[in-house]
């Protein structure tokens, strides 16, 4: 495999207890994680010391590096200046934490909108908010990742272009997620072609429009096959990060506004590690064709 292209995952999708987390991935023969949920909670919740005395060593101890901090910022509501506020505190924090990890990617998202009102019309609130949570990233070295996530203003290619373009910082940049594009009715293909300058990180979860459901990479619409193949040829080097959400999880309760048990209606009979594994196998699958279509 192209030793430029280096797989992570969101491992709290395995197991909500972190060695069980750790020692599927070192069986996987994967080197890093996304961290997201440990032992049951958020990252969001831990103070410095804690990952210094509790998950550092642990990392350490198994050999597992962290490619980025699956973090809640930018998960409030536009309006709401109190959550903002103490989401401020909590990047901060965050930003310590990367660098104790050796981490330089903190994901993130633009905020929900509320609902039924038009995103466009908080475009300059949101912008002028992600500035700040930048220079707040800026301080550390640290660079913020926008996933497109549905029920968030940076949902689809049009907004997410634009506020990489006004935020215009070193320290912020894109997560391209084919699954999220999908559920927005996106085309994930437009959408690579116009946010590719800025995408830095590459999440892999694929999804079908009919029903909104996640199914394992390349098999739904999400064109992953097609558009690695693309950023591949074009130079990507980085992490491609796999987020099955193919069985229901601890923190899939922190991710979807809607009920979790309606995205993912047949969990396949998996349990977390199968379908982490299932996706891993599935996405180095991908990779070896385009390696070979290469050739």
């Amino acid at each position: 495999m192209n030793k430029e292209i280096v797989i992570s995952g969101f491992s709290d999708e395995i197991s909500s207890e972190f060695d069980t987390q750790l020692e599927v991935v070192s069986k996987l023969g994967m080197r890093y994680i996304s961290l997201r949920g440990i032992d049951g909670k958020n990252i969001g919740e831990f103070s410095v010391d804690e990952i210094k005395e509790n998950v550092l060593p642990r990392l350490q101890k198994s050999g597992i590096g962290v490619s980025s901090i699956g973090s809640p910022i930018g998960k409030v509501f536009i309006n709401d200046e109190d959550g903002f506020a103490k989401q401020k505190v909590m990047l901060d924090r965050l930003c310590q934490i990367s660098n104790l990890l050796d981490c330089k990617y903190i994901r993130i998202f633009s905020f929900y909108i509320p609902k039924g009102e038009d995103a466009d019309n908080y475009r300059d609130d949101v912008i002028s908010k992600l500035k700040k949570y930048a220079a707040i990233a800026g301080k550390y070295d640290v660079i913020l990742l926008h996933e497109n996530e549905k029920d968030i203003y940076g949902d689809i290619a049009r907004r997410c272009n634009d506020i990489l373009k006004s935020v215009a910082s070193p320290y912020f940049k894109a997560i391209f997620d084919f699954a999220n594009f999908v559920q927005c009715g996106e085309d994930t293909g437009e959408c690579y072609e116009l946010l590719k300058d800025e995408v830095v990180y590459i999440h892999i979860k694929d999804a079908v429009s009919t029903d909104s459901q996640n199914v394992v990479c390349g098999t739904g619409e999400g064109k992953i096959p097609e558009i690695l193949a693309l950023a591949i040829e074009s130079g990507y080097k980085g992490f491609l990060t796999l987020e099955p959400h193919l069985v229901l999880f601890d923190s899939l309760k922190d991710l979807e506004l809607e009920d979790a048990t309606e995205i993912i209606k047949d969990n396949k009979g998996l349990d977390g590690a199968g379908g982490y594994k299932l996706q891993y196998e599935s996405l180095l699958k991908i990779l070896e064709n385009i390696e070979s279509e290469g050739k």
